[in-house]
Order: structure tokens, then C-alpha cells, then sequence
């Protein structure tokens, strides 16, 4: 669909599963080549490749944790090594954890806040040191959640992540913006993605699920990978600093209350016993 990608080369953190698997499809498709790296699922990740090479398409996998920064520069440079250049950062690797706030340790908190914020950053900023010595009109794009506009109890960690995700999406743009180098962000609603799984383990939590959502059903990853293709692509050079959230309108009519403490709520007072 998009010409100007073709034989482009584009680089996935989080790569071998989900939304990252999806977007690592969508590129190959429209002729990029690919890195795809993962931390755990060497597998997947390398069953990807050899269907994308099956396809005629061109993909490498590279382990890394993206939390680590030796690690994250060396598969940095494991791209260029590879490619010759970088030209779409996609800074897709997340996690999430449902904890308690009030119990949740400082180590539960930073884990989560390494991999969705600290990750992006990394990533976000070797690409676009990479840009400027190039003089080269990069792209790059971050996957938050629709989380960084809903609250959701059990999930405060995750949410002041992709909250700070969303606003260092817009200032990196802004201050790269004059030489053309555009920072987007896409924030997911409910997608079918092996993080949410135990969400659509039965017929029954799939119905309320898909329930949940305005438009009455949880999306594919492939709607997240087709708003990917389009951010890396120059039918959308004049979007900068914008989030594209694809959430079936779920973000209309946020509704996520904590009901677990109805019950106890009626023993709280305003004095301390």
C-alpha cells in the first residue's frame, strides 16, 4: 500500500509476539526489511523470521533487554551493522503487572516503569541520534495504551508509564519537529495479544470482554499494525507529536472502578483507631 517503504529498514523491540509480530508482518508486506528483537521468545522469534523470509521478505531476530543499555546499543548497532541504516524505530516492548498499589514494592514499580518508559527513551534517542548524523528525515514510533489517558486500579505502575510515554512522545517531537524528524504514538485499547490471554481464556470472558468495548469487540493486532505502517509512511508527514488511539471507543466512557472495596469501605472512618 505505501510505496516510499519499500526497502526501508525498521527495528521492533518486542518483536516476536502481539502487536510487535503484527507490525513486523505489516513492514515485511509493504517490502521493509526487518530487525525483530526479543528477549525471551527466541522461538517466536525466530519462526517469524524464517515466515517472513518464506514470503520473500528480509528479517533478522536479535535478543536484547531493552532495559539494559549495553544491550540495547549493541542491537542498535546490530541493525546498522546489518542494514546500513535505521530509517522507522518502532519502540513497541511493554508489560504489565496487576498488583495492589498499596502492596506493590518499589522493585514491582520500576520494572514495569524500565521496560514501557526507560526502553522507549533508549530507543527513541539512539534512533534519533542516528537521524541527526544521517541529516536523515527519520521516523519514530512508540505503542503506549489507552492507559496513558484512563486510570486503572491494580495497574497504577503501568499507567504512569504509558501517561509519561504519551509526553515524551510529544517533546521529543516538538524538539525535533524543524528538521523533520516525526515522533507518533499509538495507545491500544483491548487487543487480542498473548499479555491479554488469560482476558479471552474462556467464551464467557471473551463475550464480556468484547462487551466492554463500544464497538463490541476486542481488536487483532493487525488494526494496530495497519496505523503503524501509515505513521512510518510519508502519507503522514505533516503528523508529529500525536496520539492515535485505537481503542473501539473505549476511551469514551472510561469505567474502570475499583469495586473491591465497596464492602470494606463501610468500616473506614475519619479518625485513626
Amino acid at each position: 500500500m505505501y510505496n516510499d517503504l519499500k526497502d526501508k529498514v525498521a527495528l521492533i523491540t518486542g518483536g516476536a509476539s502481539g502487536i510487535g509480530k503484527a507490525i513486523a508482518e505489516r513492514y515485511a508486506e509493504e517490502g521493509m526489511k526487518v530487525v525483530i528483537n526479543y528477549h525471551s521468545r527466541e522461538d517466536e522469534a525466530s519462526e517469524l523470521v524464517e515466515s517472513i523470509k518464506a514470503k520473500g521478505g528480509e528479517a533478522v531476530a536479535v535478543k536484547a533487554d531493552t532495559t539494559n543499555e549495553e544491550e540495547f546499543l549493541s542491537l542498535f548497532q546490530k541493525t546498522i551493522d546489518t542494514y546500513g541504516a535505521l530509517h522507522v524505530m518502532v519502540n513497541n516492548a511493554g508489560m504489565q503487572k496487576d498488583i495492589v498499589s498499596h502492596e506493590m514494592s518499589t522493585d514491582e514499580f520500576d520494572k514495569v516503569m524500565n521496560v514501557n518508559l526507560r526502553g522507549t527513551f533508549i530507543g527513541s534517542r539512539e534512533a534519533i541520534k542516528h537521524y541527526m548524523e544521517k541529516k536523515y528525515k527519520g521516523v519514530v514510533i512508540n505503542v503506549s495504551s489507552v492507559h496513558e489517558i484512563i486510570p486503572w486500579p491494580h495497574y497504577a505502575q503501568y499507567c504512569a508509564s504509558k501517561g509519561g510515554v504519551k509526553l515524551l512522545t510529544q517533546s521529543l517531537a516538538l524538539e525535533y519537529a524543524r528538521v523533520q524528524i516525526r515522533v507518533n504514538n499509538i495507545a491500544p485499547g483491548s487487543i487480542n495479544t498473548p499479555i491479554n490471554a488469560e482476558n479471552f481464556s474462556t467464551e464467557e470472558k471473551k463475550k464480556e470482554a468484547d462487551g466492554f468495548v463500544p464497538m463490541g469487540y476486542v481488536a487483532e493486532p493487525e488494526e494496530i499494525a495497519s496505523i503503524a505502517a501509515f505513521l512510518a509512511s510519508k502519507e503522514s508527514k505533516y503528523i508529529t507529536g500525536q496520539t492515535i488511539v485505537a481503542d473501539g471507543g473505549l476511551s469514551l466512557y472510561p469505567s474502570h472502578r475499583n469495586w473491591e472495596y465497596d464492602e470494606l469501605a463501610e468500616s473506614f472512618t475519619d479518625e485513626i483507631k
